[in-house]
């Protein structure tokens, strides 16, 4: 199947996406920040279902870092990547009165400019090698609409959706696909601490009635890797239980 590349591959979404990968016959190269013991829990994991793993430490909005990371990846494997899952990404909490302009470069730094420089990186290496690959950037429900509070990640997914589809376009005659999948509410350690129930709190409000899990976002991802979606670039795919699809609405439902 060839080498996945997922950055912040120990985040709890990211955990699952290694795992999903590697089920699905890939070696897999894995980036973190700070969490080397996370990692090589993931590694082991991996390691149980017969493939290799690699993790490294790597910034994802740090240039030269990135570049290093996909050189070493692409030798470690001995191939150019197959896959890319872009998931590293930071949030703030702040009104847009309140937040700093540091904390806006910085997510903007990780979110954004760290989709750009891995699809950048990893794009190169398979257009050299020839391979048809696939680029998978993760978003969010702001990617359709603002949330409240979250000015700087709003605009960052909201530019990782404009970014999907120039890439898809520019990328499209390389064999390459780039698509979105976007998050609804799903259950992590992070999204725990935003609500003293964090299920309670958005089962309500979402059609399904129940919050996602991580393991929710693997099969979308996994079908944007495949030769099932070999026809499908440029899109995004909403993975929220339907909350975000719906309007506000007065009435009895």
């Amino acid at each position: 199947m060839g080498l996945a590349v997922v950055t912040a591959g120990t985040s709890a979404i990211g955990r699952h996406l290694v795992v999903a990968l590697a089920g699905a016959g890939h070696d897999v190269a894995l980036t973190h920040v700070g969490s080397a013991d996370v990692a090589a829990r993931v590694e082991a994991e991996v390691a149980a279902l017969g493939r290799r793993c690699l993790s490294v430490e790597c910034d994802a909005g740090d240039e030269g870092a990135v570049a290093a990371f996909h050189a070493r990846a692409a030798d470690w494997a001995g191939s150019a990547p197959a896959v890319l899952v872009n998931n590293a990404g930071i949030q703030t909490w702040a009104s847009l009165m309140d937040l700093r302009a540091e904390q806006w470069d910085a997510v903007m730094r990780t979110n954004l400019r760290g989709t750009f420089l891995n699809t950048q990186a990893a794009a190169r290496l398979m257009i050299e090698a020839g391979v048809r690959g696939s680029v998978v950037n993760l978003g969010s429900g702001c990617n359709k609409v603002a949330f409240p509070r979250l000015v700087d990640y709003t605009a960052s997914k909201g530019g990782i959706e404009q970014f999907t589809k120039a890439a898809a376009s520019e990328l499209g005659p390389h064999g390459i696909r780039v698509n979105c999948v976007a998050p609804g509410a799903i259950a992590t350690e992070r999204t725990a601490s935003e609500a003293g129930d964090y299920a309670a709190t958005w089962s309500p409000l979402t059609p399904l009635r129940r919050v996602g899990t991580p393991a929710d976002i693997a099969g979308p991802v996994l079908f944007f890797c495949s030769p099932a979606a070999d026809f499908v670039t440029g899109q995004t795919l909403w993975v929220d239980g339907g909350v975000f699809s719906q309007a506000p609405w007065p009435y009895p439902t």
